[in-house]
């Protein structure tokens, strides 16, 4: 099993043109993330810019290489705090830095029924990585997946999932009542 600099070293070597991730758990419990979670909690006006300014620029410069990442989150709402806190703070400066989101609510649409019950990421369109966490987000490892027939379940998914999902901005504008700061009546 990868820890998280081999996840990312794997990624990095194999990752030429698409890289797509689908997340589907409530809650992530991510170190990447800092403080920034209890901050938002806690109403402070924005992410660390020193710790998220430079995984933009990440992103910026994979599109300006013609590099494109592709993410879409299953959610069933009402969203969660760390949902809320992922799309205000992380999805909405990802999205305008280049990456490419979409919003499964599973409220809202029903279930594709090509989507797995695994987190993963697809690597152009031969390379999948299973995902795995524990009971409350923390990450535990990441497989390299080789099976034929598992990377075109996980290419299913992938498309089911884009298709079904709506763009991040839209679902975001769409949904007021999950901002954290709403806008005055």
């Amino acid at each position: 099993m990868l820890d998280g600099k081999e996840l990312a070293a794997y990624i990095d070597e194999r990752f030429t043109s698409t890289l797509f991730r689908l997340e589907q758990l409530p809650v992530y419990d991510v170190a990447a993330n800092g403080d920034d979670l209890a901050r938002y909690l806690a109403g402070e006006p924005g992410p660390d810019m020193g710790r998220k300014g430079p995984w933009l620029d990440v992103i910026r410069d994979e599109v300006s290489r013609g590099l494109n990442t592709y993410r879409v989150h299953v959610v069933k709402g009402p969203l969660t705090d760390y949902e809320r806190f992922e799309f205000e703070w992380g999805f909405a400066l990802n999205a305008e830095a280049g990456e490419h989101i979409r919003i499964l609510d599973l409220t809202e649409v029903a279930r594709p029924a090509q989507l797995i019950d695994e987190d993963f990421w697809l690597i152009g369109e031969d390379h999948g990585v299973r995902m795995y966490y524990n009971d409350v987000g923390n990450f535990v490892g990441a497989n390299p997946v080789v099976d034929r027939e598992t990377i075109r379940a996980y290419r299913a998914a992938r498309t089911a999932a884009w298709n079904t999902g709506v763009p991040f901005a839209r679902y975001w504008r769409d949904h007021p009542h999950y901002w954290r700061e709403r806008p005055a009546a």
